[in-house]
């Protein structure tokens, strides 16, 4: 009987995680340890400059493309090849962990662990994070309350919640924080899409975050003059909570990689990448940071290049596109009970989706390009073969890769072909999508444009007044745009590679501390709802707490 990614992991006897962390020349006191296996890393000594890798994937599927999986057995058999490599990933949300997607840990023999831990409470991040942020929230409505000195009108600012809650979405806040004593509407947001997430994330130190949470709007007065959280005096407590959940997590892989694993913000409404500090920690204590960008390369990767590396001055050295088998089939519209079947014309409809993906790293981020086939056992010879000459045709290399079965056995190859790219790149200026003096409409239309293949960009009637109202140097800002991640198009059923179509923009919203501007484009939903059968009930733990099933 096949083993469950749970049972694999508890099987496996880990390493004190302070031999992990001497792996990276990171001394035991400047680590602050949670148990035996999990610590805070307070600083680390700058002995490299690592390269970076960037793990990305075709558009997401219902069969699922393995990216995380890859990352990690991709570091791993970069170790095994005898280089030193660590893992830069983000942290799961306790919302996809008990809805549907299940955890965010890799699987089979390419996870990293304690496991049930990280998906879980892990070491508190997500919950502190939470609680800045409402904090801020009471902050608002006590001042309101106690006489709106400040004079809002509107807060721009929502409380949050780290699980998925329907309920939450839409709210009203009654007498305590209703403005001139009326009552307004107001709503909860996941803590993985709250503006305090991508704050931590995107913050260089501890001062950058207290001057990032300062600069949050909380709201507007009547004339729309910006209030912010540092003029109700409430950024020093927020970085007070702050102040550990910054510092980012060690732990390590099944054999021993170590791995950074710190926030995790949405790629589809956020820009869903690990922090910068986890990064920055990573790079320069080994060869090599392997780190994932959230969904599909228009998502993820997009927003790694156009905004955390534009802040944070990051260069990869390069791009490795994840796809399945399974996966190119349904993106060209295969029947999802017969994946398993040879289907070669779904296959060649779906490659469309891949290709797109690799011109946009390949010809207009002018990266290398490395495309990982995450093989499943249902896959055929003459299937990864075409894939192979369809990916030489487009100019880069499609290296298979068994890592869910043999961990870093099965992907020793994809590691020697993206190292000999990574060392062969000559370092130089990202070649990003638009430029920060573009006007926001343009920038959109670029990344309409260049990124999805859109023919242009339509915007509604609160977006086009939404776009009247960012000035005083917000207009400066980088585009974060919110769509759905199944397509590259904002319509979910628009599969492959979709032509003329027009993406839509229905709101515009200034993330003061993030120091993006989000773009909302199709239905987008801040706080998910569970399934019908949500994962949480397939879950049980035994008498004594030890062993936990269900949990992926």
């Amino acid at each position: 009987m096949m083993k469950t990614d749970i049972e694999i992991a508890e099987s496996v006897k880990l390493k004190p995680i302070q031999e992990i962390a001497a792996r990276l020349n990171i001394e035991d006191g400047d680590l602050e340890l949670y148990g035996k296996y999990k610590a805070k890393v307070n600083k680390v000594k700058p002995k490299k400059h690592g390269k970076l890798i960037l793990v990305t994937a075709i558009n997401p599927t219902a069969s699922g493309e393995g990216k995380t999986t890859v990352s990690i057995g991709l570091a791993d058999s970069i170790s095994a090849s005898g280089a030193s490599v660590a893992l830069a990933l983000r942290e799961p949300s306790l919302g996809p962990v008990f809805g549907v997607k299940g955890g965010a840990t890799g699987g089979g023999q390419a996870q990293i662990a304690p496991m049930a831990d990280i998906n879980l409470h892990f070491t508190g991040d997500l919950h502190a994070i939470t609680s800045a942020n409402n904090l801020l929230s009471s902050i608002i409505d006590n001042h309101i309350n106690s006489g709106n000195a400040l004079k809002f009108k509107t807060v721009a600012h929502r409380r949050c919640l780290d699980c998925n809650d329907r309920a939450l979405r839409n709210i009203v806040i009654g007498l305590g924080g209703a403005v001139n004593g009326v009552p307004r509407e107001d709503g909860f947001v996941i803590t993985a899409a709250s503006e305090v997430m991508a704050v931590m994330c995107l913050a260089t130190s501890l001062d950058d975050l207290k001057t990032r949470l300062g600069n949050i709007i909380a709201g507007y007065t009547p004339d729309g003059y910006v209030i912010t959280a540092k003029d109700l005096k409430a950024n020093e407590a927020m970085t007070i909570l702050l102040k550990d959940a910054f510092k980012p997590n060690l732990v390590q892989t099944l054999e021993g990689t170590p791995a950074f694993v710190h926030c995790g913000p949405f790629a589809n409404i956020a820009h869903g990448c690990n922090s910068v500090a986890a990064t920055d920690m990573a790079l320069k204590t080994a060869d090599y940071c392997v780190t994932e960008a959230g969904f599909g390369a228009d998502l993820g990767a997009q927003k790694f290049l156009d905004i955390k590396a534009r802040a944070a001055s990051l260069k990869p050295a390069c791009v490795v596109i994840v796809a399945t088998i399974k996966a190119l089939k349904l993106s060209g519209y295969a029947d999802k009970q017969k994946l398993s079947e040879p289907d070669e014309a779904a296959l060649r409809k779906g490659l469309e989706n891949l290709k797109k993906h690799i011109e946009n790293m390949t010809q207009h981020y002018k990266l290398p390009t490395v495309v990982a086939i995450n093989e499943f056992i249902s896959d055929t010879a003459g299937e990864i073969e075409l894939v192979k000459n369809y990916c030489k045709e487009c100019g880069v290399e499609a290296v298979p890769c068994k890592i869910w079965e043999k961990g870093s056995a099965g992907g020793l190859a994809l590691a020697a072909t993206v190292m000999k790219a990574a060392d062969n790149f000559k370092e130089k200026e990202v070649n990003y999508t638009y430029s920060l003096d573009d006007s926001i409409e343009e920038k959109i239309r670029k990344i309409a444009v260049n990124i999805y293949g859109a023919d242009g960009v339509d915007y509604l009637p609160k977006a086009k007044e939404a776009l009247k109202q960012i000035t005083n140097g917000f207009e400066k800002f980088p585009v974060c745009i919110a769509k759905t991640q199944y397509s590259l198009s904002d319509n979910a059923a628009l599969l492959g590679r979709p032509r003329n179509f027009r993406i839509t923009i229905k709101d515009l919203q200034v993330r003061g501390g993030a120091g993006f501007i989000v773009a909302v484009a199709g239905d987008i939903l801040l706080m998910p709802g569970l399934p019908k059968v949500p994962n949480s009930e397939n879950m049980s733990i035994n008498s004594d707490g030890d062993s936990i099933k269900g949990l992926f």
